[in-house]
């Protein structure tokens, strides 16, 4: 750079990364130097001060710094300490110097060093990072097998292929070598050392001189000037050192490689050829953002242009009708609008929405749910909170019941004090089906109510992609979030209601019509345990009776006249009186068992069992299916035919009230004013710099050079 600036001696002194940003100025015959610093030191402001130093005031600084860190206990910082330098000898460039690399001995006695070594490895790494960057790789070694700094910069650039390698204090390493041909080796070492391409082909060698530039009494140099003459004359002495090492001349090839001048040199090469192959891709971005900076410039004039109430209610009308229609699209399927960013897995939506969870806390597994893993939003995702729903409910059995569950639900008629197990069985299987669904249904409402108001941030995404959202309208827009949401509330307590009362009707009365679907199983379960009942216990009267019984109901109500009627179903006049005689025994032996006697028999126990499952099932199929009725027709179906109409007339009651309010016009007016100022400001800027990078272009492929080797070498 050609002056002193940072902290350097034995052992560690860098412990903040220092960022230079170099810039040529003509006219700086001195460096001009900033410190740049945030405004509020105790804050996470990004609001930065630059304050203009002295090198001497920068070299105090830095020292300050470091010393305090070194008592500090975490001993070094990832805070870089930004420095601005304008001067007339250095090319546009930054330079980032981090701390050197510390490698402490093993062992418990080093575990502070070791932890010192970790923070800087991890801070360097986060600087080597940037892709962009060129890593100045400085060995300390004679032995290029040793890859102190190498081991860490080839974790990040695997090819040191943005990498030059630089072989510090050389005029120390000198006078170790005994042969020439140690020599030879350490100035070209094989390609496979390396473990690379480096940049420049091979490493650079470089001395420099211990003495502080400065007045006081530890100074060496009096001036910048003199520090560089001292450089050059120490790579003239090194030069000649090892031409007597070697019994011979150095080649051009590798003079080119000794001395602070030479690394230089070829750094403002690389840096020329940087900027020959970012010129011609910047000037057309830069061209990109002019017109684009252009654009918004026509969009605030067109925008500052339009307000007055009849354009302004036009552009709300506008708005509405846009709005709805990114609604219809989600509700359809779309995918426009990220997964990643607006969907939700069966997991998340539990999360968030709410969960279905029976009656015994017990959830269905997710897994089990098609596309329980996938992002949906939108319809999809409706269509899968419904399809839960039905795994959920479909799979809800009665909860068991106990004994003294039928013995109370027995109770006494208000005109007799016999028993009546269908009335018992309705009574239990009622208060069962109530219990359990109805938790189901405020979760659907729920969970469905969370769905529909998502629609609302990924339909203002997908305006804001299509640049249809109205951009500072932040009273109008909440105006018409508010209504959607209210909408979207009402409809689903409505909806939530309709359902309500469909469940409290199937479970306030029975209508048997509604249970006839499993009659079939329900008679083969009665024939079965009935003829079991006969077998064990020797024809028990209300097996007998019921299953009899039942069949000449059935045989009543339901046969009808066919022409291939079995022969056995026809009884013979001679067996008709003992027919008729073991009849009444069966009936007086059922009414025995079950109107005039309490006490509850195995054979009854399973009958109101039987009953109030047939009950209970027939109640969760009607329930279900009209639960998932309801909800498409009055949940969803409204957001499509329903809600345009509601949204408008709140629109156009909005607009008659207080229009100025609902767009907030004075205000609106003073923040476009203030966006067109810096939307001007920065295209003028981009003007600038459009026109810097064409002459910077035009000067780089007519000189070919950034600067002259005669100048460099004067520096």
């Amino acid at each position: 750079m050609g002056f002193q600036f940072n902290h350097v001696g034995g052992g560690t002194k860098t412990r903040r990364p220092i960022t230079l940003h170099m810039k040529y100025d003509p006219l700086c015959e001195l460096p001009r130097c900033r410190l740049v610093s945030n405004a509020d030191a105790d804050s996470d402001s990004t609001m930065f001060v630059a304050e203009e130093m002295s090198l001497l005031e920068i070299q105090a600084y830095i020292e300050a710094e470091n010393l305090r860190l070194e008592r500090d206990p975490c001993q070094f910082s990832t805070k870089e300490i930004i420095i601005k330098v304008e001067y007339k000898y250095c090319p546009n460039l930054t330079i980032i110097d981090t701390p050197g690399l510390i490698a402490p001995a093993p062992g418990p006695k080093n575990r502070a060093l070791q932890s010192q070594a970790r923070a800087v490895e991890s801070l360097v790494r986060a600087k080597m990072q940037h892709k962009e960057f060129i890593i100045l790789c400085l060995e300390d070694c004679s032995d290029w097998s040793n890859a102190t700094t190498r081991r860490v910069v080839m974790q990040i650039d695997p090819e040191l292929s943005r990498t030059v390698i630089v072989s510090t204090k050389l005029d120390t390493k000198i006078p170790q070598f005994a042969r020439s041909s140690d020599v030879e080796v350490f100035l070209s070492p094989p390609a496979c050392t390396l473990d690379g391409f480096i940049l420049g082909d091979s490493p650079f060698f470089t001395s420099v001189p211990s003495g502080r530039v400065g007045s006081g009494p530890d100074s060496v140099y009096g001036t910048n000037d003199e520090f560089k003459q001292a450089i050059s004359l120490r790579e003239e002495e090194d030069v000649k050192s090892l031409e007597e090492k070697l019994g011979r001349s150095l080649s051009k090839q590798e003079r080119s490689r000794i001395g602070v001048s030479k690394l230089r040199f070829f750094l403002e090469e690389l840096l020329q050829k940087r900027y020959m192959d970012s010129v011609p891709s910047i000037i057309p971005l830069l061209e990109k953002e002019y017109r684009s900076t252009t654009r918004k410039l026509n969009e605030i004039n067109q925008e500052l242009s339009t307000l007055d109430a009849v354009k302004l209610k036009e552009k709300g009308r506008t708005f509405h009708d846009l709005f709805l229609t990114k609604l219809s699209l989600l509700l359809k399927g779309t995918v426009v609008a990220p997964p990643d960013k607006f969907g939700e897995t069966l997991q998340d939506e539990r999360t968030n929405g709410g969960a279905f969870v029976a009656s015994d806390g017990v959830q269905f597994p997710h897994k089990l749910i098609p596309n329980a893993g996938m992002r949906l939003y939108g319809g999809a995702q409706y269509h899968r909170a419904m399809a839960e729903f039905r795994f959920v409910v479909g799979g809800t059995k009665c909860p068991p019941i106990t004994r003294e569950e039928i013995v109370n639900a027995c109770g006494v008629e208000d005109i007799h004090d016999g028993t009546n197990y269908s009335r018992t069985a309705c009574v239990i299987a009622v208060a069962k089906a109530r219990d359990s669904f109805e938790p189901f249904l405020h979760q659907l409402g729920g969970r469905l109510l969370y769905i529909l108001k998502r629609l609302l941030p990924i339909s203002v995404y997908l305006l804001q992609k299509d640049g249809e959202y109205l951009s500072g309208h932040e009273v109008f827009l909440r105006r018409v979030a508010a209504a959607f949401n209210k909408f979207a509330e009402s409809t689903e307590r409505a909806c939530r209601e309709k359902c309500m009362e469909d469940l409290v009707s199937t479970t306030r009365y029975v209508t048997w019509s509604l249970h006839n679907k499993n009659r079939a199983g329900l008679r083969q379960f009665l024939d079965s345990f009935g003829g079991a009942e006969e077998t064990t216990i020797g024809g028990n009267p209300l097996s007998a009776g019921l299953h009899h019984e039942g069949s000449v109901a059935n045989e009543r109500q339901y046969t009808k006249p066919r022409a291939d009627v079995k022969l056995s179903h026809l009884a013979s006049s001679a067996d008709s009186t003992s027919s008729i005689q073991t009849t009444e025994t069966r009936l007086a032996d059922l009414l025995d068992s079950t109107l005039w006697n309490r006490r509850l028999a195995p054979s009854s126990e399973r009958l109101v069992y039987a009953l109030v499952q047939q009950i209970f099932h027939g109640i969760r199929e009607y329930f279900l299916a009209s639960a998932e009725l309801k909800f498409n027709c009055f949940l969803l179906m409204p957001v499509v035919d329903k809600l345009p109409a509601l949204l408008r007339e709140d629109l156009e009651s909005a607009f008659e009230d207080d229009l100025d309010n609902i767009f907030d016009i004075t205000n609106l007016q003073h923040s476009l004013g203030l966006r067109k100022r810096d939307t001007e400001i920065e295209l003028k800027r981009i003007k600038r710099l459009k026109e810097k990078f064409k002459q910077i272009h035009e000067q780089l492929s007519s000189l070919q050079v950034v600067l002259r080797p005669s100048m460099i070498s004067s520096k």
